[in-house]
């Protein structure tokens, strides 16, 4: 079994878009745990990256994730695709949040894969319009490869320890 390590983990926040987010099922509970991630992330020092699929189109990151991390804007649906994206990778493993995920989160963990990337893909944070596009492309990323994990998995993995100097505030985004 394979458990993140906070040392090795950057978390990719894939298109979390102002236009995009109210077609999204369950957009609010995707969105909330996209949160979760980001907050524990900044307090452990993970290192943070954001995607922006045609902004102009569907706007800016929605203002629960702005700000959080660098933006690589793209066009391709495939962040690899973009020659901004793979130097803007800090760590060897990535946590993965976003939208949609049958397009966007798909074609990027396929590109991270193919890269030689570890990808833990967090089911509860991410999202597509319609549930049996989200769940055929966690089956077909978890087929290809991707670790399939959820929002307290990352956080607890990451903390590693009940007395770790964190734990307290961190299990406190969990509750």
């Amino acid at each position: 079994m394979l458990l993140m390590d906070p040392a090795r983990c950057q978390l990719l926040l894939i298109d979390f878009q102002a236009r995009l987010m109210p077609a999204i099922d369950q957009a609010d509970a995707v969105l909330a745990n996209a949160v979760r991630l980001a907050e524990a992330a900044k307090a452990l020092a993970i290192p943070i990256l954001l995607t922006e699929q045609n902004p102009k189109g569907l706007g800016p990151s929605v203002e629960a994730v702005a700000g959080r991390g660098p933006v690589v804007e793209k066009f391709a649906f495939g962040a690899c695709a973009e020659p901004a994206f793979l130097p803007a990778l800090a760590r060897p493993d990535l946590v993965v949040a976003g939208c949609e995920a049958h397009v966007c989160v798909l074609q990027t963990v396929a590109g991270l894969l193919a890269a030689g990337r570890r990808v833990f893909l967090v089911r509860d944070a991410i999202g597509a319009r319609r549930g049996e596009n989200k769940e055929t492309a966690v089956a077909r990323m978890a087929a290809a490869g991707a670790h399939v994990v959820t929002t307290e998995m990352a956080v607890f993995e990451w903390l590693g320890r009940s007395d770790h100097p964190r734990f307290r505030d961190l299990s406190k985004l969990i509750k």
